[in-house]
Formats: structure tokens, C-alpha cells, sequence
């Protein structure tokens, strides 16, 4: 018998031991199907979901009993020794697939990094409206950077309209660089959307803001001098109107003829930004001429082939250049419509190209002269014999020939805004592919890559080849003479 105020257990009836065993039946089910399932999860997210089911598990057991038994609870542990042994394995099973879930690690990785660098750019497209130039300055060169360097057309297209506001924004509002950065993501802009619908919007939006700059002397002249080349090429990619392609090449012709020699053969007195201007209106009006019809380029040569050997006589080694190369795109298009096409002031012209080649006044800076000859030698060879000293151009396993001054005058085009990223740009943008008729973007692996990797030591021999072979050529040039000394 039991003394008074003594404390006895319960006996438990079979009813809440069969419970119990059931309960314990039911969890330990859930729990090893949710461990074979959650192996097909990256690791790290299968550690944080089995943290979070161990604690749910133990707070909410009785729930679950009363939901799977109707209401009856027993006395069972939460969290049982084979609970914790199915755990133990889940977690050996889990690391033993962390090689198979690599390749999702990886794919992850790219999303994360994708993400991250799509928010980014979210904040510079906010950031051009902030209220701090240096700040809007700094969102357009990100912008730039980025379009430069990867291809963003679903990204871009998305987001076209506000960021051609922004563009036309920082145009009328900002000044200086500011406007400069602004003109070249433009340009930019153009280049990621290609040729179509969306660009020429983008077009309609901010030329007539390009033509008032381009026009307004009181302007600054860094945003005049990139409003005239990112004019140009924004033309080029998006312009479907061949008489408003004439228009803007006006537009250009009002600017580089100011810098011709008077008739008395003076030049006039320009700065230099003010000539770096007319030099680059003269380099986007003959990207334009390489776009125009035949019966376009027949009026172009009767009116602006006798102007453009005065250019020649400049102070500005950049604009003579730039004039140079523009005579001997103007005699190629001219022998691509007439093989016997002849030029009244032949002589003359030969004359000044030839004195340009072998230039050697003292007034003027070595590295100018250098660079001068170099090219006015290219360009006599182009007027007298039409042939063009081409050039190779390799990205990745494919490579582009450079075998005319049409040619080579739209690849320093769009270089001169891609910069670094051209290569890139050739390799898988659609519409640089189709300017130079390389087809549609070729998909190599990284295996095949590294497979047609030159190894470092062939590279050495080739250079070393080429160094001898270079050098020997060079010497039949060079003077021979020996200094004998004094005496």
C-alpha cells in the first residue's frame, strides 16, 4: 500500500503507447524522405534547411501528433537517438555528393555574379539624375565601361527609354565632360540595340540635342568635339533615311571646310580644340561617305575633291591625317563605280602627298613626322596604284582581314568607342558581325580554346622567325656608311 500524499506515475495504456510508436513512425518517415530528397539542393542550403527542420521538429511535435492521430498525445521524446543516427547519415550522404552538386555550385555562382553586376548597374542608371554632376559623371562612365566591355541587349532594351533620358538629360543640363561622357554612352547605346526599330528612337531623341550643340559656338568644345563623332556613328548604326544621313554629313561639311586654306594659300588661325573639332567632323563625314549612293558620291567628288587637298596644308598634324586617309577613301569609292576614273589636279595632288610622305621640317615635333610619313605613304600608294597595305585583325579563333579604306575607316570607329572590348564586341556582337560580314557569333568552349593555344615556346620561335626576317629587310634600307673617326 502506498502512503498518503505519495506520487505514482500513470500506467500509459496501449492506446497512447500505439500512438506514441506511431507518431515516432510518421516523423521518422517525413524526416528520411525529406534527407534523400534534399540531396539534389546545394549543401549550404541543405544545412539550413535541416537546421530549420530539426527546430520545428522540436517545438511543434505535439502538433504534429495531434494532427496525424487525432488529438492524442504521448509521452515520446522529440528528438530520439534514431532520429539523431538518420540525421548523422543525411549529413554523410550530403558531402558525399558535393561533386555532384558542383556544377550547380558553379551555375550559382554565375547568377550571384550576374545579379550583383545587373544591380550595380541599376544604381548608375538612378545615379544619372542624382543631383551631384560628379556623381551623374561617374554613373555615365560605369555605364560606358559596361557596354564597352559585355553584351547587355535584354538588359538595355528593357531600360532603353530611361536611360535615353538620362542621356538627353545630361546633354542640355550638364556641361563639359559631363556632356562628352553622355554623347559616348550614346554612341554606345546605338551599338548594343544594332540596327532596328529601338535605335532609331534613340536616334530621334537626341539628334536634334546633338545638331544644337554641334552648332552652338558658345557650347563647350569638349561636348562639341564628341557630339561630332558620336553624331557620325550613331548615324551610321541607326539612320534609315539616306537623305537625313545627307543632312547630318551637311551638318559635319560646315564645320571641317572653315578649316581649309584661303585662296592666297594662308591657313586660318584656329586653337587647338577648336581644330581637334573640325578633325573630327572631317572623320565622321567620311564614315557617312562609306553608307552613301553612287549618285551621292558622283556629287561629293565634283564638289569636295578639289576643296579637301587644301586640308592637306593644316598646322594640325591629326587634321593633314585625317584629310589624308579621307582623299584616298573618296579614290576608292571613286574606282569601285569607274575603274578608269581620272582627278584634274592629279599632279598636284600626287605632289602634295608625296612632299606629306617624306616630310622632313625641322619646325615640326619628330613623333608628328614619323607618324605623318607612315601614313601619307599608305595613302600615296592608295591614289597612284588603288592598293591598300592591309592588316589582320585576330579574336579568339577567327580573324578579320582589314583590306580597304572603307573598311578600316569603320573599324576605327568603332574602336575608338568600344576601345579595349572590340574584340569581344567582333566575337559575339550581332550587328558589328554583320557591319564586317563575319556571319553569325561562332559558340567555342573553353576546352577547344585552350586545345588551339599557341604554347609559349612555338610564340618564341615565330616572334624570333619574324624579328630575323624583319631585320634583314630593314638592312638593305639603312646606311651603310662606317665612322672612321677624326683625325
Amino acid at each position: 500500500m502506498s502512503t498518503r500524499g505519495e506520487f505514482r506515475p500513470k500506467a500509459e495504456t496501449p492506446a497512447e503507447s500505439g500512438s506514441s510508436q506511431c507518431t515516432a513512425t510518421v516523423c521518422t518517415f517525413l524526416h528520411v524522405v525529406f534527407c534523400f530528397s534534399s540531396r539534389l539542393i546545394k549543401v549550404k542550403t541543405i544545412l539550413r534547411f535541416k537546421k530549420r527542420w530539426i527546430r520545428w521538429k522540436t517545438l511543434n511535435y505535439n502538433w504534429l501528433s495531434f494532427f496525424f492521430l487525432g488529438g492524442q498525445h504521448g509521452n515520446v521524446q522529440p528528438f530520439s537517438d534514431e532520429d539523431a543516427s538518420i540525421e548523422t547519415l543525411s549529413h554523410c550522404s550530403s558531402f558525399s555528393d558535393t561533386a555532384s552538386v558542383a556544377d550547380d555550385g558553379g551555375e550559382a555562382s554565375e547568377d550571384t555574379a550576374q545579379e550583383d553586376f545587373q544591380y550595380k548597374l541599376k544604381g548608375f542608371i538612378d545615379s544619372t539624375v542624382d543631383k551631384s554632376a560628379k556623381t551623374r559623371q561617374g554613373a555615365l562612365d560605369g555605364l560606358k565601361t559596361a557596354m564597352a566591355t559585355r553584351i547587355l541587349y535584354e538588359f538595355i532594351s528593357e531600360r532603353r527609354m530611361t536611360i535615353t533620358d538620362s542621356i538627353e538629360r545630361c546633354l542640355k543640363k550638364g556641361k563639359g565632360e559631363e556632356q562628352r561622357a553622355a554623347a559616348s554612352l550614346a554612341c554606345l547605346l546605338c551599338i548594343q540595340l544594332g540596327s532596328g526599330i529601338e535605335s532609331e528612337e534613340v536616334l530621334k531623341t537626341l539628334k536634334p540635342v546633338f545638331k544644337n550643340i554641334l552648332a552652338d559656338g558658345s557650347a563647350s568644345i569638349q561636348a562639341r568635339q564628341a557630339v561630332a563623332t558620336s553624331l557620325g556613328l550613331c548615324t551610321l548604326v541607326a539612320e534609315d533615311d539616306i537623305l537625313d544621313v545627307h543632312a547630318t554629313m551637311e551638318c559635319f561639311e560646315n564645320l571641317f571646310t572653315r578649316s581649309c586654306a584661303r585662296g592666297d594659300g594662308t591657313c586660318p588661325s584656329v586653337s587647338p580644340q577648336t581644330s581637334q573639332l573640325y578633325t573630327n567632323a572631317l572623320l565622321s563625314w567620311a564614315l557617312l561617305l562609306t553608307i552613301c549612293t553612287a549618285s551621292q558620291i558622283k556629287d561629293i567628288l565634283r564638289k569636295y575633291l578639289p576643296k579637301l587637298p587644301r586640308l592637306l596644308e593644316s598646322e594640325d598634324v591629326n587634321m593633314r591625317i585625317a584629310a589624308g586617309e579621307t582623299i584616298a577613301l573618296l579614290f576608292e569609292l571613286a574606282r569601285d563605280m569607274d575603274t578608269d576614273f581620272e582627278f584634274d589636279g592629279w599632279d598636284e595632288l600626287c605632289d602634295k602627298l608625296n612632299a606629306l610622305a617624306t616630310d622632313c621640317n625641322k619646325h615640326r615635333a619628330k613623333t608628328d613626322k614619323r607618324k605623318q610619313r607612315s601614313v601619307f605613304r599608305d595613302v600615296l600608294k592608295g591614289v597612284e596604284e588603288g592598293d591598300f597595305q592591309s592588316e589582320t585583325i585576330r579574336f579568339g579563333t577567327e580573324r578579320m582581314t582589314i583590306d580597304s579604306w572603307v573598311r578600316k575607316r569603320t573599324y576605327d570607329a568603332f574602336r575608338e568607342f568600344v576601345g579595349s572590348g572590340m574584340n569581344y564586341h567582333l566575337q559575339a556582337n550581332e550587328f558589328i558581325r554583320d557591319v564586317f560580314e563575319l556571319g553569325p557569333p561562332m559558340l567555342v568552349d573553353s576546352a577547344t580554346m585552350k586545345a588551339m593555344k599557341i604554347p609559349r615556346f612555338e610564340r618564341h620561335l615565330h616572334n624570333s622567325a619574324a624579328f630575323k626576317a624583319r631585320t634583314k629587310a630593314r638592312s638593305k634600307f639603312r646606311d651603310k656608311r662606317v665612322d672612321v673617326g677624326e683625325f
